[in-house]
């Protein structure tokens, strides 16, 4: 017989499983992030076109998620009809696409560890149009922490000697396209009982995204990569960077079905610092005091924000339970 208390093999298990999941999606989300760094800036791999690493991206995407549904049946497609398609899949793409533009073309004007910063303000646009479309109840409590989250972005911005305003507003745009697209994705998709896993959204997503990015490439990037005849697609940099894009979905889905959305964004906030510091040590961006007093005051920010979504969802698992309680206890009457 087994010690009383002690954890059983299962359990142990489990907790393994999940550091697991949250070290993989690490990995490959750090891996993303350097390895775009390193293709769009100037100064190191030297190739700033952002639209078409996108496409290269989407491109990717969209074959082997054909190939994962269709040939191989790793997972089974979710019927969709045209009106679902075009009302909510759509539009859904058109914020993705915007976003990876804008997000990807931030790496040509600011510090990576700069923009990791900047992403913190993520809770605070997804809150700000939550209780703008009323899917989100006010509260003054979550208003100061979104306050203090802004606050010490704003510190660290102050201080930051690669500031480049045209960075700033792509990266923000990109975050406020983000915030519209999982907002819409709650919506439009997930109140009426459609939920997408990566796979799945990458075969819907994946080629409308590109359709979306195709025509700005048309007018913005072809004429120069055209006219640039030096230049000579390196299938060995843009296929691992693509691989390992699709693998981070693939990571995300295993995250948050594996354990949950929130643990996601917990994970993140280690992530975040392990970023910053691998850009300040290995890359030389400027780190001062001034930056990691901001820095930690938006972490502190975002782990108390992550706090409350914790002890919100603890109350309602909570709500659960006593109600199948009082329904088991209510007796029965016969007539």
């Amino acid at each position: 017989m087994g010690k009383v208390g002690a954890p059983s093999d299962g359990f142990l298990r489990n907790i393994l499983l999940s550091y697991a999941y949250i070290g993989v999606w690490i990995f490959l989300s750090f891996a993303v992030i350097v390895f775009n760094k390193y293709i769009l800036d100037r100064k190191l791999y030297g190739w700033p076109y952002p639209i078409s690493l996108t496409l290269v991206h989407m491109s990717f995407c969209s074959v082997l998620a054909f190939l994962l549904i269709n040939v191989l049946r790793f997972v089974q497609p979710v019927s969709m009809s045209r009106y679902l398609f075009l009302s909510s899949v759509v539009p859904i793409s058109a914020l993705y696409s915007l976003s990876l533009w804008l997000s990807n073309s931030a790496y040509i004007y600011l510090s990576a560890s700069f923009i990791q910063m900047l992403k913190s303000l993520m809770p605070v646009i997804i809150y700000s149009l939550g209780v703008a479309l009323k899917r989100d109840t006010f509260s003054m409590k979550t208003m100061l922490n979104m306050l203090s989250i802004s606050l010490g972005v704003a510190v660290a911005a102050y201080d930051e000697d690669k500031f480049d305003a045209w960075g700033v507003t792509l990266q923000l745009g990109a975050l406020i396209f983000e915030a519209a697209r999982l907002v819409m994705i709650q919506t439009l998709l997930t109140s009426k009982g459609i939920n997408l896993n990566p796979i799945t959204s990458l075969y819907y997503v994946a080629p409308c995204c590109f359709i979306f990015l195709l025509v700005p490439w048309v007018f913005i990037e072809y004429p120069v990569l055209r006219d640039n005849s030096g230049f000579h697609l390196d299938f060995w940099v843009f296929g691992t960077n693509a691989l390992c894009a699709f693998a981070l979905n693939l990571a995300v889905f295993l995250l948050v079905g594996k354990t949950s959305a929130l643990t996601m964004s917990v994970a993140s906030v280690v992530k975040d610092w392990l970023l910053i510091a691998f850009f300040w040590s290995v890359i030389r961006d400027t780190l001062t005091a001034v930056h990691l007093f901001g820095y930690s005051h938006t972490f502190l920010g975002v782990g108390y924000y992550n706090h409350l979504k914790l002890q919100a969802l603890q109350a309602k698992e909570a709500q659960k339970e006593a109600a199948a309680c009082e329904n088991d206890e209510m007796p029965t009457y016969r007539k």
